[in-house]
This record gives C-alpha cells, sequence and structure tokens, in this order.
C-alpha cells in the first residue's frame, strides 16, 4: 500500500467530537506541502515514527508557547502599574489608622480623597508633618492637614438630576394592586433620584488631583460607602431603571462602562484609579440585551457590539483560561478569576495587610494579596466558597477554582452577543459566537455539573499554575453547598432544559439555602458577608428569574414564593429604618445583614432593582398582606 494515503488515514484522527489542540486545516497543509510530499519514498513504519516524531514536537511546542503565554503562578503573574495618587493615599490611609485608631476605621474613605494641590506640593506637606517616636501624627495635626490639602470623599462627584424621572411613570407596575405596597414601590423608584451623579468638572479638568476616574456620562452610585459606579452593582440598577421607564439612564450606566472597555481593554470593578488591576462578574451583555429588549434601540446595539467582543476576548483568553481533559480525552475551555495584581488593595490596604501579618514569606504575601484581590474580582469578597480553610482568610485559593458563576456568565455573555450580533446584521459574530456558547455549554456539563446532586460545583484546579490540560477528576468538584451552585438557571441554554430545571429545582428546595426571607448565599456561618445567614439581592434574583423563565409552572411557583420572601424582608426593613439596605438577615424579617470587613451599607442600588423587577414580574395582589 503506498505510503501517502496512511498520512492521510492519520488525519482522521483529528476529525474527532473533541477539540483538537492542532487544528485540522494546518494538518491539511502539512501533508500537501513539499517536505511531507517527500516522505511517500519512505517505508510505512518509518514514515510513522517520523510523522509521530514530528507531529509530537510541533504539538508541543504548540502547547507549550500557549501556556506560557497566559500561564503564571501567583506571586509572577501580571501586576497592572500603579497610580502615584493611589500609592501616596495609601501612606494618608496608614497614618490615619495610627492616629485615629481601629474603631469605625474605614480605610476606603482615604482613598477616595482628592487633592486641592499637585502631588508633589502635598506629599511634601505630609512628610513634614511631625511625628512621634513610632511614626504616628497626632489627631490636631493630622485633621489640620486633611483640611488644607485634601477634599473630602464623596466631592469629587455632584448631584444629576435624572433626564427621565417622573415620580409615577406611565405604566409603572401594573400588576401591583396592592395601595401599600404600591405606595412603597413609589418611594423605592424616588430612591434613583438620591443615588444620580456625575463626575464633578474639577475630575474632568485636573484628573490627576483624584482617584475617580472621569466617566462621560452621569451615574447611579450603589450608595453609603460606594461613591462610584460599580460593575455587576449596574446590572440591577439597570433592571430597576428598566421598570422604571428611565431609559435613557440606564443607556448612560452602558456608555460608562463601554468607556471602560476602551481605555482600559475591560470593565473595571469601579470607577477608580485603584480598580484598574481587576473586573467584576461580566455582566455588560446583559444589560445591553435587557436594553434592547425593552427599547428596542437597533443603533444602541450597533454602537456597543464592538465592545462586547472585547470584553469576551479579555475574559476567555490570557490568565483567566483553563483547559480541561474529561473522562473522555476531550478538552474543554474554561474560565477563573485572576486579578493583575499582587499588592494589598488600596481600598482595603491596612487591612490587607493585618490580614497577611502572621505571614513573612514575600512570595506567600504576594500569593494572599492576588487572591485577596481576585476574589474581590469576583464580587464574593468574602466567602468560604473560596478558601481551603473555612476559618481562615489567609487560605483563599480563587485563582484556583474554576467557579460556577463566572462560566455561567461568559456562557450568557457569549449567547447574548450571538443574538445583538444578529440584530446587528453582522452574520459572522453571531456564528461565531453561537458556536462559542455551545462548546461552553458542553465544558459546564461536562466539568461543573453533579448528576447525582442535581447542581453546578466549583472546581478546584490541581494546579493553580496553569500547567494544560489539567485532567478532570471527580474529587475535585467542590460539594460544598453555596448559591451559586444554582446560577447557571439563569442562563438560556439551561432553564430551556426542562428535565434539567426539575433536576436542579428540586436539589435547590433540598439545600437548605432557602430561609423564610429568601435565599442564604451558603450554610456555613462564617462571619464573612457572602455567607450565612445573609441574602444578597443579586443572588435571589438570577434564581428566582431563571426558575420563572423556564416554562415550568411548579418552577415558576417556586420563584414567586421566594420573591414575596423578599419583598416582605426588604419592605419590613424599609420601614424600620426608612432605608434600603445592601444585603439582609433570611432568617429574620426586616433585618439587614453584617460580617466582613465595613460596616452594612444603605443606598441600595441593586436592591431597589431588585425588588423592582420582582414587582414588574410577579405584582401583588390586592388582598396580600405585605407585613411579615
Amino acid at each position: 500500500m503506498p505510503a501517502f494515503p496512511k498520512v492521510r488515514l492519520l488525519s482522521r484522527s483529528y476529525n474527532r467530537p473533541c477539540p483538537s489542540v492542532f487544528p485540522r486545516s494546518r494538518f491539511v497543509h502539512l501533508v500537501s506541502s513539499p517536505t511531507m510530499m517527500a516522505f511517500r519514498a519512505l517505508s510505512f513504519r518509518k514514515l510513522c515514527v517520523i510523522s509521530f516524531a514530528f507531529f509530537f514536537v510541533v504539538l508541543t511546542t504548540m502547547s507549550v508557547a500557549e501556556a506560557l503565554s497566559h500561564c503564571n503562578s501567583n506571586s509572577d503573574g501580571p501586576v497592572t502599574t500603579t497610580n502615584p495618587l493611589v500609592i501616596f493615599l495609601e501612606r494618608v490611609q496608614e497614618t490615619a489608622l495610627s492616629t485615629f485608631g481601629g474603631s469605625k476605621f474605614d480605610p476606603k474613605l482615604y482613598v477616595d480623597m482628592s487633592l486641592k494641590f499637585d502631588l508633589s506640593t502635598t506629599e511634601a506637606a505630609f512628610d513634614k508633618l511631625p511625628r512621634s517616636s513610632n511614626g504616628s501624627v497626632s489627631i490636631e495635626d493630622l485633621n489640620g492637614f486633611l483640611g488644607k490639602y485634601l477634599q473630602g470623599a464623596g466631592d469629587d462627584m455632584v448631584y444629576s438630576e435624572p433626564v427621565d424621572f417622573v415620580p409615577e411613570p406611565e405604566g409603572f407596575l401594573p400588576k401591583v394592586k396592592n395601595p401599600e405596597l404600591r405606595a412603597w414601590a413609589l418611594e423605592v423608584h424616588a430612591l434613583w433620584k438620591n443615588l444620580s451623579r456625575k463626575v464633578s468638572d474639577g475630575v474632568l479638568k485636573r484628573p490627576e488631583l483624584y482617584t475617580l476616574l472621569p466617566l462621560p456620562q452621569p451615574v447611579m452610585i450603589p450608595g453609603s460607602r460606594f461613591r462610584e459606579v460599580y460593575y455587576w452593582d449596574s446590572y440591577w440598577v439597570i433592571r430597576g431603571l428598566l421598570a422604571s421607564k428611565m431609559y435613557e439612564t440606564a443607556k448612560a450606566i452602558v456608555t460608562n462602562l463601554v468607556h471602560m472597555i476602551e481605555e482600559y481593554g475591560h470593565v473595571l470593578n469601579g470607577a477608580r484609579a485603584y480598580y484598574t488591576n481587576r473586573s467584576q462578574p461580566p455582566l455588560l451583555s446583559a444589560m445591553i440585551h435587557a436594553i434592547y429588549t425593552r427599547t428596542g434601540d437597533i443603533q444602541f446595539v450597533k454602537k456597543y457590539l464592538p465592545a462586547l467582543v472585547k470584553e469576551h476576548h479579555f475574559w476567555s483568553s490570557g490568565i483567566h483560561k483553563v483547559t480541561i481533559k474529561d473522562a473522555q480525552s476531550c478538552n474543554h475551555t474554561l474560565n477563573r478569576y485572576y486579578a493583575k495584581w499582587n499588592k494589598p488593595r488600596p481600598e482595603s490596604s491596612t487591612i490587607d495587610k493585618q490580614t497577611a501579618s502572621k505571614i513573612s514569606n514575600v512570595s506567600e504575601k504576594q500569593n494572599l494579596y492576588r487572591e485577596l484581590a481576585s476574589t474581590a474580582e469576583s464580587g464574593w469578597d468574602f466567602s468560604t466558597r473560596w478558601m481551603r480553610n473555612h476559618s481562615d482568610l489567609t487560605t483563599l485559593a480563587t485563582t484556583s477554582i474554576l467557579p460556577v458563576d463566572l462560566n455561567a456568565f461568559i456562557l450568557g455573555m457569549e449567547l447574548d452577543i450571538a443574538l445583538l450580533a444578529k440584530v446587528a446584521g453582522d452574520d459572522s459574530i453571531a456564528k461565531r459566537f453561537s458556536k462559542a456558547s455551545q462548546a461552553r455549554v458542553k465544558a459546564i456539563k461536562s466539568v461543573l455539573w453533579n448528576s447525582k446532586k442535581g447542581q453546578w460545583f466549583d472546581y478546584w484546579l490541581s494546579d493553580h499554575t496553569c500547567q494544560e490540560p489539567q485532567t478532570w477528576e471527580a474529587g475535585n468538584q467542590n460539594q460544598n453547598v453555596y448559591a451559586s451552585n444554582f446560577f447557571p438557571l439563569w442562563i438560556e441554554s439551561f432553564y430551556s432544559d426542562t428535565p434539567l430545571v426539575n433536576e436542579a429545582m428540586k436539589s435547590f428546595q433540598s439545600s437548605g439555602l432557602l430561609h423564610a426571607f429568601g435565599i442564604a448565599t451558603s450554610l456555613t456561618n462564617s462571619g464573612e458577608q457572602w455567607d450565612f445567614p445573609n441574602g444578597w439581592p443579586p443572588v435571589q434574583h438570577m434564581i428566582v428569574e431563571g426558575l420563572a423563565r423556564s416554562g415550568s409552572k411548579e418552577a415558576r411557583s417556586v420563584a414567586e414564593d421566594i420573591a414575596e420572601r423578599w419583598i416582605r424582608t426588604n419592605y419590613a426593613a424599609y420601614k424600620k429604618t426608612g432605608t434600603m439596605h445592601e444585603k439582609y438577615d433570611v432568617e429574620k424579617c426586616g433585618e439587614f445583614g453584617g460580617g466582613g470587613e465595613y460596616v452594612p451599607q444603605t443606598g441600595f442600588g441593586w436592591s431597589n432593582g431588585v425588588v423592582l423587577a420582582f414587582l414588574e414580574e410577579f405584582g401583588w395582589p390586592q388582598d396580600r398582606t405585605i407585613h411579615c
């Protein structure tokens, strides 16, 4: 038998269901090249040996090159260059802690301050402050310096009247029939005015004096200490704004987030100079999809589609990308959180240094700082979900985890881009992202889904340095119960699968997460804010909306019951305190949540949005009581 047909036979091994490291198109090019044609004169056995050696070298070289391009150990991984102003304000923060003490001390306050004079003048004055033998500054001297040289946190933003706010929008929450609840819903709607801001003229004129980034459009801040726009908060703010018929305000938020992509290559955690080293759960495509669904604005979609493609590249390549080989030897690409930072987070610098104080090794400290920042990128800062030892925050290992929620969000992004590209008339992008979404569905099912438990589980990497591909092992699934185990229900690929919804719903109902007033984040009462007994608005919304969209009557009934519990506790807390809260205690009606590294916050952007979205979806009958 001639040698050349045998080479063609070899090519069939690359035409299998699993994606190959070595693309078939490159193989075809090789077998038709002059070099390969010369092999035809060789015996079949010699040809096999040479072919195997040749492909081994090529494949190994390609795999190693690809791995080295985006895989690093935690200590020497990528680090974003920091801002000299931020470095100086961290020094002020450190001195303030020494001077004022730790009682009610919020480190973020000091890195949110801005300068009245240039940095060199301000820093020189700070260095001249009288200090005691231990380096501390007196309260009088430090207060004097702060008053003379720095502007207060929050002075960099000013109130902005929302252009599309009216006290009672036409068609507002038509399903809400109860007069008492409707009056409260209008009060929540009015809170958008309290949270509306725009960047001050000072920031636009002299941005070097501020840590606040000069965004082009008005924003909705979450509230309290969160004085700037935040990434994933904005999705639920937008959902609330859409219920409030405030479409222009919602579009302005998207414009600001896209501005970050254009400036930095990704949406930042928040609109501050110290957030440039990380992102947050990627929900920009979901925001644009929600606005398009409500407004039908095709030009809006066309304008921002390129930014979505750019953001997808940020999340699906480089240091965020990991390959897992499943039991059938199929390779699957999934993604992880990985902040480009290995120092204390500036907004929590004094806290992070204290957390790392018992670690003497420099590399280990850098590892911990990267894990702290990467956990902040996840939005779940902090939770036992990311800790090897649930009682020790220094055992955070977020970069060693393929998270269920992140991969569900990226799948949602791929589905959104495919749909929006089709709307925009770009069939090439639509096909590309439809194909990407199909591959991710397979990856999530193969690596994260557990059919025995009826849940999706985070997957712990065997090697955090990202030596690829890693072989899937059942024992690497984290089978502890977290609300995030059910987040894929929010994504159409899964909520449209009725048998799977029923399976996951039964697992959820028996999980222990559902309590009298909402879904707990975990079953572990660790004192961290993303653990029991705290319930967070995004958690409620994603699980509820996924169940409600599934088409199952039983699932919708479960969803409405959870929404009703959540609305009751939000209402009770508002009537008791006069405000909306960032998080709530799911065991006690009207009690806000706690724990973590800062005091409970009020305002509150995503809490307002979820309540309004729930009331828009499910309404409230006239004869149903609102009280606990």
